[in-house]
């Protein structure tokens, strides 16, 4: 690619996702840099996720089973052909995930909570989305993985999706509020699932011949995570996970490993009880950050952008409680080496957090009527 078409596609991608004037825009300063927020789009549902479309649409997710297309300030109608989603408690539509070819073949991954006898469980389904002027729908709707052991809870489905450079998806899948299940190799509850992008089996994967934990399995002993992206830096998966009161985690899962849930952990219990046998045991990994008390993170991203150098290769993670954006500092080693809580209580719980193609980044916060905020350089 020439520097010339280089420039001129950079120029392209920083039009179509600049978001709205700076009319109405707040500055806030930070320890590295003095960033603006705006309001891209108002009025979402409890909104879970988004993805930047090649036009430079948005498409977004709401929990309670709806997906719209957000275009120059404009929420669509929503899209149809959505499967049926169970929406009670943290149960619903979840996380959104464009394909690497969408451009030519219109294809998405979406995770969701999957109705069935007893209950509901953590599903991840592909599509194509099909857009004919301002009306859209999904076609070819494929399941490619769901949790057979439905349940009534309605807390901790996880979950999100993250699409490795190989072309293999990684989904997290929450323990459904049953903490044992994390810790049961033949049960996809408590685990990150790697598949193919037609839902089979890497031939890879830890246990791919299912000899010893279900085929899909990457690594076990998960809680509840909310929070996933690649990292360039260390070429691999990072997840954020929910504790109870306190032990929030950050974890790089490795393939076959057990990261403890409920067998260890940092924090307590809600009822103020110790974590099993306590913050470490042989056989099982240690986080690589924690948070006691908790935060409550949802949404990941892993900053490789232009407009913010000053934080090339941190960790932006959402925080449902405390309503902010949280920058963990990472060093050229990777390792994490300080922390910055930002916007504290200024657009609510932070339900995701993405990085755009320009560099700015896109907050989705939690709960009705929510808007979509963009942050760029001030």
């Amino acid at each position: 690619m020439t520097s010339r078409t280089t420039i001129i596609l950079a120029g392209l991608s920083a039009l179509l996702f600049a978001g709205p004037s700076s009319a109405g825009a707040e500055e806030f300063a930070t320890e590295k840099v003095r960033i603006r927020a705006e309001e891209v789009a108002t009025g979402l549902d409890s909104p879970w996720s988004l993805a930047f479309l090649p036009d430079g649409a948005l498409l977004v997710t709401e929990k309670a089973g709806t997906m719209r297309i957000v275009r120059d300030g404009e929420v669509s109608d929503p899209i149809e052909g959505v499967p049926e989603v169970w929406s009670r408690g943290q149960g619903g539509l979840l996380d959104v995930a464009l394909a690497p070819d969408f451009q030519e073949s219109g294809t998405i991954y979406f995770t969701y909570s999957e109705p069935g006898d007893g209950g509901a469980g953590t599903a991840i389904a592909s599509a194509r989305l099909e857009q004919t002027g301002e009306a859209a729908r999904l076609s070819n709707v494929k399941p490619l993985f769901s949790t057979k052991k439905k349940t009534g809870r309605s807390q901790h489905f996880g979950s999100r999706i993250v699409i490795a450079p190989d072309g293999t998806l990684f989904v997290t899948f929450g323990e459904r509020g049953d903490m044992d299940r994390a810790q049961d190799p033949q049960d996809p509850a408590g685990s990150v699932l790697r598949i193919n992008a037609d839902g089979s089996v890497p031939r890879d994967n830890p246990f791919a011949d299912g000899g010893k934990a279900l085929p899909q399995i990457w690594s076990t002993g998960h809680r509840n995570a909310q929070g996933a992206a690649w990292d360039p830096l260390t070429n691999s998966l990072w997840i954020t996970e929910h504790g109870p009161r306190g032990g929030d985690e950050v974890n790089r899962p490795e393939a076959g490993k057990n990261y403890g849930w409920p067998v260890i952990g940092y924090g307590r219990h809600y009822s103020g009880a110790e974590i099993g046998v306590g913050t470490s045991a042989e056989g099982y990994e240690q986080p690589l950050y924690y948070w006691d008390p908790s935060i409550a993170p949802s949404g990941l991203a892993i900053y490789n952008g232009e407009m913010f150098p000053e934080w090339k290769g941190d960790l932006l993670a959402g925080a449902l409680k405390y309503q902010m954006l949280v920058r963990l500092d990472r060093d050229d080693d990777a390792r994490i080496v300080g922390e910055e809580r930002m916007l504290q209580n200024e657009f609510g719980r932070i339900r995701d957090v993405r990085v755009a193609p320009d560099g700015s980044v896109y907050l989705l916060p939690d709960g009705g009527g929510a808007s979509i905020i963009r942050l760029s350089r001030a």
